[in-house]
């Protein structure tokens, strides 16, 4: 265990140096805009630097087994821990935030969310706000490794279910980590410059473009604007981001499996549902919002738009879908649990989680009526081990426990009912916007004590770790 511990710490402080390095980027940006903000940044990536540093020096040389106690003990280190080093440039920085609230900031970057206590973004300066795009691009980045890399490792990633090459253990994708992690970056980066060009080309400005380019690959949702993506009036600009927030929410072992030339790459059916659900919620959306006002060009991009944004959970507006009718809020509410697809830079329950419920219940049907028939469990055209599908049954029942758990610390504290339990909600997924006045679409998480702030960051960190990595740490097991 001490091995496994002190390993983990020296892997994080390699990331923590790499990332305090990354608050050199918006320093560089206020210095040559003029800002006098850029002191703050240096100070920050210093301090930040210096303390990993120290932290790597001390525990170098450490190594161990990649064994699932050593997964789990490494993946919590890097989010959690990760989180709280990074928030001196929101504290120390010109947002000035309280540290609960950089806490939150920072966290709901670093996983995606998308969620923010943060108002004024069209006239903050530069640095922050492409410091908060650098914490998403970033995250994005680590979660498609983590996701495609660690989690299949511990049985709870759901990518288990598909191979990347020919083998009897989708998990022999571990020894190839460094292949599999470069053609993850180099695809990552390529589609990153791809959308920032299509933004640049629809009317953004060259900051605006990178900016929102690398919150739309990360499936992060935040914006440089008050508005999000509303403030742009161009209907082209929401059907590039459009696009691009669905390409995000693919398996990355598609793009992974075509860039290296992998030609066994099995039909992968949570492609076909998470379009079809987009399509199926798109239109009757449209219905919903006609009831309403007649639909315009500019409705229907904002619908195809906000569709793709929650179930993606990046979380961009185009927006307030609160006022299209009385189906868009419980629509949206409901999409928000599902999630892209596995392998994907999306939070949510995941598509591929739904197909295995919707199987298990199918069986259970069959077996109802016909009680000594055999019915296999199946994933598309594949029989898949039960173990499999009780997998994301807990998985489920885990995302279901700590959702009532997290609502109702919220509502202690002092928050109505849609707030706690949407805000829980959107948090877990890693969704960013809630429902409600306050945390609407439309709203921010700013009025929000600093004792909920400090509960939703947790949750989203929980989220985004797939909830049982977490739990893990709760067992008497794991600590002898």
């Amino acid at each position: 265990m001490g091995q496994d511990f002190r390993t983990a710490v020296h892997a994080t402080s390699v990331v923590g140096l790499i990332l305090a390095t990354a608050m050199l980027v918006p320093a560089a940006v206020n210095l040559s805009y003029g800002s006098p903000y850029w002191r703050e940044f240096l100070i920050s990536a210093l301090l930040t630097g210096l303390i990993w540093l120290l932290v790597a020096t001390v525990t170098r040389g450490s190594t161990t087994t990649f064994t699932p106690r050593f997964g789990i003990i490494l993946v919590n280190m890097l989010w959690w821990v990760l989180t709280v080093s990074l928030i001196a440039p929101l504290v120390i920085g010109p947002a000035q935030l309280s540290i609960a609230e950089a806490v939150f900031e920072t966290a709901s970057g670093f996983t995606t969310t998308g969620s923010t206590v943060l108002t004024g973004l069209d006239d903050m300066d530069r640095g922050t706000l492409v410091w908060r795009s650098l914490l998403q691009w970033f995250g994005g980045t680590g979660i498609l490794s983590l996701g495609l890399i660690v989690l299949p490792f511990l049985n709870v990633g759901g990518l288990q279910l598909f191979r990347l090459e020919s083998s009897d253990r989708s998990e022999k994708v571990l020894p190839r980590a460094a292949e599999i992690i470069r053609a993850i970056v180099v695809i990552y980066v390529g589609l990153t410059v791809a959308c920032a060009l299509a933004y640049r080309i629809g009317g953004m400005t060259g900051f605006d473009a990178i900016n929102h380019a690398m919150t739309t690959l990360s499936t992060g949702g935040f914006s440089t604007h008050d508005a999000s993506m509303g403030f742009f009036k161009t209907d082209g600009l929401l059907w590039a981001g459009s696009v691009f927030m669905a390409l995000a929410g693919l398996p990355f072992t598609l793009f992974v499996a075509l860039f290296m030339s992998r030609k066994n790459l099995k039909a992968d059916p949570q492609i076909q549902w998470f379009f079809s659900i987009i399509a199926g919620t798109v239109t009757l959306l449209m219905f919903a919002r006609a009831s309403v006002a007649p639909l315009t060009a500019r409705s229907v991009a904002e619908d195809v738009f906000d569709v793709i944004s929650v179930i993606t959970t990046t979380g961009f507006a185009a927006g307030d879908y609160t006022t299209w009718g009385s189906l868009a809020g419980p629509m949206f509410f409901i999409l928000t649990f599902f999630g892209g697809c596995a392998g994907s830079t999306a939070g949510g329950l995941k598509i591929y989680r739904l197909i295995v419920l919707t199987n298990m219940v199918k069986v259970s049907l069959q077996q109802l009526i016909q009680p000594h028939g055999v019915f296999p469990l199946r994933y598309g055209q594949e029989r898949i081990n039960p173990a499999i599908f009780n997998a994301a049954l807990v998985m489920s029942a885990g995302f279901a426990g700590v959702l009532a758990l997290c609502t109702l610390v919220l509502a202690a504290q002092g928050n109505d009912f849609v707030t706690a339990l949407s805000g829980s909600l959107t948090a877990l997924a890693n969704v960013g916007p809630g429902l409600g006045s306050i945390i609407g679409p439309s709203g921010t998480f700013q009025s929000l004590p600093d004792a909920s702030l400090l509960v939703l960051a947790a949750a989203m960190i929980v989220g985004r770790l797939e909830i049982m990595v977490v739990l893990a740490l709760f067992l008497r097991a794991m600590w002898r």
